[in-house]
Parts: structure tokens; sequence; C-alpha cells
């Protein structure tokens, strides 16, 4: 089954002086199949070479085509000057409400400022 619409995204930066990595509360909220909220955490970095990295957990709580519940989004990406790679799954077994079961992977895409997104699930 596939899921597909926008979300607008807030990123809050937290303090964490002592720590070699960034780290922000990710406060999202889904419209189109995935209709409700992902909150989660992110850790990034930034090499001076333009290299960065991140990865995130984010809980999503809502309906998805019409079915309410939660699932976890585990987030990994990677980019350099040669490279891009972005891979979102949904954690197996966190699935709960009528999302109970659910598996999956997100794609998303950033075009003139606006986040899309489309999910492959199933049960």
């Amino acid at each position: 089954m596939t899921a597909s619409g926008t979300f607008d995204v807030q990123l809050e930066p937290q303090s964490d002086q002592h720590a070699p990595a960034g780290r922000m509360l990710i406060l999202k909220e889904y419209s189109g199949g995935m209709m409700g909220k992902g909150t989660g955490q992110m850790i990034s970095k930034r090499t001076d070479g333009g290299a960065s990295v991140y990865s995130a957990i984010e809980e999503f709580e809502g309906e998805l085509d019409g079915k309410r519940g939660s699932f976890t989004l585990f987030h990994n990406g990677y980019m350099s000057n040669d490279r891009q790679s972005l891979e979102v799954t949904i954690v197996a077994g966190s699935g709960s409400g009528e999302l109970d079961g659910i598996q999956g992977e997100l794609s998303i895409e950033q075009r003139d400022g606006v986040h899309s997104y489309v999910l492959e699930y199933a049960y």
C-alpha cells in the first residue's frame, strides 16, 4: 500500500556543548495519507569537507489511510559532494492501535521549500 502527502517540520537545536555532534528536536505535522504528528530527536554531524550524516528516531501518531495508531520511524542519512542516501524505515514491532503489525519505508523529497513523502507499507 502507498500513502503520500506533505509535512511541515520544525527543528529545535538542543545545547550539547560537550558532544561532537549536533542534536535537534523534530516536530512535524503530516497531511495527506498520513494525518498526524511526528516527534523525535536527531543527531547530526557536518565535516569541514562538507559531508554530513544524521540519524533520527521519530514517533508518528495519528491516522494512516483512515486507520488510527502510532509507529516509530528510524532515519539514517548521508550526504557528500558525490553521493546522497536517505533511508527511513518503520521499526519492526513499533505499530500500535489499528497500525499494529505495520512495516515499510518512507521516502522524503524537498522541493521549493515544500517537504513531501511517500510511505510504502504493509501489515
